[in-house]
This record gives structure tokens, sequence and C-alpha cells, in this order.
């Protein structure tokens, strides 16, 4: 789907905004509109560009260059001064991507109106939560979108993704080819840093989930603190008609505080009780969890590894996943939430949560029949801790992970990620993530650093897939074998270049090489 064929007026496009004419151009607020574009390089005769303020580059520089390109109509944050012979449109909004938003969802016919619309936020499990709830629902007959951390599903085609949460233009786009394609309803990843360049604005979500929330993306051209992290997440609960909240997160009562929509919750709490520091919000939400997982059971076998437990609440019925972990209950838990809502009886859930696989996420690998292997994305110290604690809890023979870090990123991720692999993991084999500018051993040496803080042992292969081969060949019965910080990719970036390395392929070839 491309963008509109026809022409807009512009004042059809401004409808849901407050704005001031700068500029009346020939035409005014009647002025055809041709295209929508985002890319200065791309304008053309008759197009709508916004001038955007980016961490790097203000689009207002450009401004110049886009009415001499002939462009209707230029939104604006700041006054700008228009080339001699030029005559566009000059409007004036407090927030230029706010107000590419409202303007994107016009253009495309306001989409999202025509879809049910699904927004999941939190520090972890937005990702498997959507796949589980696309799986269910698409198991029932319903035709499902999906925009996320890995790619778009048009239901035509599928997107790489270069953000979690796409610009609001593309995410109209894409919520157009969608009701194109016959998709009746869609499930996002809504980031917090997608809320706070409002690529979610312009519409309301029909179901906003909030899954948990964690310290994470703080720092330079992300948030300032844990706090404007928080708020930025708190967003969806204003923008949603229903919103779906793990009651047994520690800030429940900032979660829930100013909240402006119809609140629902889910956890796995003992029923009645007030987990960790959310007790002071019990008069916020009902007594108990409106939907709780109740038995949880380990479910292991040489190489495999699951969960079980028993739905209770507003739904009754015994669950078994293919992916191991408590944190496996909170995903399915939230998408069972989710679900509900449409009706899904529960041997429809069970029938499609008991064949679902994430790429990259806890995704189990069939190398052996005595000890399992796994894909995960963890690529911080904060995911592989909670990874490797969770798989600590099915007693492994052996802990084994294979991971490397990012080159030209925060050093002090390799020294932390080192440390946690050192004090949870029983052998570490340290390899080259996506060493990009950076010099691969020297990223090793950093992470020894972290990892001699410990007792652990170690092993350093720079080789990626040496790496991977040295721990299926030296692989024990009963270990628990993880190789992170890749998990859905299928690049790797050296020296600007990235290059095929797909680790699922990388499996394969190493099973072939050591028959």
């Amino acid at each position: 789907m491309e963008a509109n064929e026809n022409t807009m007026k512009l004042r059809e496009l401004l409808e849901d905004l407050k704005y001031e004419i700068l500029s009346e151009g020939k035409a005014g607020l009647d002025t055809e509109v041709t295209d929508i574009v985002l890319d200065s390089r791309k304008a053309e005769h008759g197009c709508l560009f916004t001038c955007v303020k980016g961490a790097v580059v203000d689009g207002h520089k450009f401004a110049a260059d886009v009415a001499k390109a002939g462009a209707g109509a230029i939104i604006v944050e700041d006054a700008i001064d228009l080339p001699a012979g030029t005559a566009p449109v000059v409007v004036k909004v407090p927030d230029s991507r706010y107000a590419l938003a409202c303007v994107s969802a016009a253009w495309f016919g306001h989409p999202a109106e025509k879809l049910t619309t699904i927004g999941i936020t939190g520090t972890k499990g937005k990702t498997t939560t959507t796949y589980m709830v696309k799986a269910i629902l698409e198991n029932i007959g319903h035709k499902v979108g999906l925009i996320g951390t890995i790619e778009a599903d048009t239901g035509s085609r599928t997107i790489p993704a270069a953000n979690t949460t796409p610009e609001s233009y593309l995410v109209q786009k894409y919520f157009a080819e969608m009701v194109e394609n016959g998709c009746d309803s869609v499930v996002m990843e809504a980031s917090s840093q997608g809320f706070m360049l409002h690529r979610t604005a312009g519409f309301t979500f029909d179901y906003g989930i909030f899954t948990n929330i964690e310290p994470d993306h703080i720092g330079p051209n992300e948030h300032r603190d844990f706090e404007h992290y928080l708020e930025c997440k708190k967003m969806l609960l204003n923008q949603c008609r229903v919103g779906i909240v793990n009651r047994d997160d520690e800030h429940l009562a900032q979660i829930l505080e100013g909240a402006g929509c119809q609140i629902e919750t889910y956890g796995i709490g003992a029923p009645g009780s007030e987990p960790g520091s959310a007790s002071n919000a019990a008069e916020l939400v009902d007594p108990e969890h409106d939907l709780r997982a109740e038995d949880m059971e380990l479910v292991s076998h040489p190489g495999y590894l699951g969960i079980k437990y028993h739905v209770k609440g507003m739904m009754d019925f015994p669950v078994e996943i293919d992916i191991p972990g408590k944190f496996s209950v909170y995903n399915s838990l939230t998408a069972i939430a989710i679900c509900r809502h449409f009706g899904v009886s529960p041997e429809a859930i069970t029938e499609a949560l008991k064949d679902i696989h994430v790429k990259g996420r806890v995704e189990l690998i069939k190398v052996s029949d005595d000890f399992a292997l796994m894909i995960d994305y963890a690529h911080n110290a904060m995911a592989l801790q909670s990874l490797l604690e969770t798989l600590r809890e099915y007693n492994p023979h052996r802990l084994v992970t294979v991971f490397g870090c990012g080159g030209n990123r925060a050093r002090d991720r390799r020294f932390e990620m080192g440390e946690v692999s050192g004090r949870l993991a029983d052998l570490t084999i340290i390899t080259s993530d996506n060493p990009r500018n950076e010099d691969p051993q020297a990223i090793i040496d950093d992470i020894k650093v972290g990892i001699g803080k410990t007792d652990g042992k170690y092993v350093e292969i720079i080789n990626r897939k040496d790496a991977m081969k040295y721990a299926i060949e030296h692989g024990e019965p009963g270990d628990i074998i993880i190789c992170a910080g890749k998990g859905h990719e299928t690049y790797q970036e050296i020296n600007g270049v990235k290059y095929d390395m797909d680790e699922r392929v990388l499996i394969k070839e190493i099973l072939e090489e050591l028959k």
C-alpha cells in the first residue's frame, strides 16, 4: 500500500490539531496536498513536509530546500525563512511529532478505526506476548496484523523492524495496509520511545497492556531517569479504552495513578494479597487479580523445558507452554487476558499456546537428546540475569552461556554482563556479538573484567560460530546452553558492514560438521 493516491485539502489533514497559519501560501487551508514526506530529499511539488526536531538533526534546517522543491505545506514548531519565489503554506504547531501522527492518521483515512487495536508496553515480555496474542486469535479465524521489535506483518508482507515502534507515518501506513489486506485487528509493541516521540498518537487503542517496568533505556537520547521512563509508558493508559495491568508489579500504584481507562488486572500473586510496594494501591483495583495463574509447575525432560499452571478468576482452565520460566507464565497470562475479550474458548487458547515459538525469545533449538540449547535476545545484564535465574530453577547439570557485547555501546554493559554470567553460569564462552567499529578482542577483554569479579569459569573464542560449536561439542547430559544477545537478528555488523549470520543456520551447519 503506497501513500494516499488522491489529494487531500490541508484543512482535512489538520482537523485534529491546534495550529497557527504563519504563511497562507497561494491557497491557504484549501491547498491540495499530494503526499506526506518525511525525508526532505524526497520532497516534491504539492507535498506536505513536517519539520521534526530529532536527536541529531533538526528538520527546520531543511525547510528552505523543501520549499524550493515545491512543497505545498510545511508544518513547523519555529518560524522559518522562505526562499524567494516559493509559497508553501506554513503551519505552526506546539509539537511537530504529534502533528505528524495526526496528519498521517487523516491521510490514510483513520485506519485504526477499522481495526481492533491492541497496544502492549512494558520493560519485558512485549515481543513474546504479541506473538502469543496473534497465534491465539488466528487460531479462531481472526486475521491479525503485527508491529514490533522483530518485524511488521501487514497481512500480505513482513517488513524487518528498525524500531520497536515505527515512526507515526509508518504506523498509519501499516494500519491502512492491514485494512486493505482484510485484517480485523492488530497487536503492536508500544515502546516508551514511541510514546515520548508521539509515534502512537492520532488514535485510541481498544486494549492497552502494561506488562511490567524496571529501569531501562535511561541515558542520552533516551530517558533522563526512571520516573520519565515510567511516565512515558503510562501514556498508554490514557490512550486506550481498556487497560490490562500486571498487578504484581511493585510500581503498580504509580502505574495506575492518573489512568484514564477501565482497568483490569492479572498476575500470579495469592488471591487477595498485596504484592510488593503495590499494597497502597489496593483501593484502585479489585481485591483479587481479575485473572491469575495458580499451581505453577516446571516441566522438563532431556532437551525440553516448559511450564504449566491453572488459570483462575475470569477464566478457569489448565495451560502448558513449551517456553520455560515464570516470565512465560506472565506472558501467556497477559495474552489470555487480552484474548478473553475476543471470546476465545479455553480449548482454542491452550491449543495455540502449546505451539507458540517466538524467534529469538527463549527459543529452544533441538540439538541433542541429552541437553537443551536455546537462543535468546538477552543483551544486557538485567535480561541475562533474569534468564539465568529462571533456568537455574530447572536444576540443570550445568548452565553454559555463549555471548558477546555490541561495539560502540556503553562499556559498562560488558562489565555487568560478564559479572552476571560469571556469577550465575557454570561456564561462560565469551565471543563476538556486533563489534561494529571496535576490536572484538577489546570487547572480550572488557567482559573478562566483569567475570574476573567472580569465580566463574570461562573460555574465549572470538568467532561466534566456533564458540557455538565448542558449546555443542562439549555439551554434557543435563546441560542448558544459552546463546544470548543475537536473538532474532540475522546479521553480524563488523566495521560498518552487516554480514549474514543467523544462529539457527549456524547450528544446522555445526550439526552437519559434527556428524
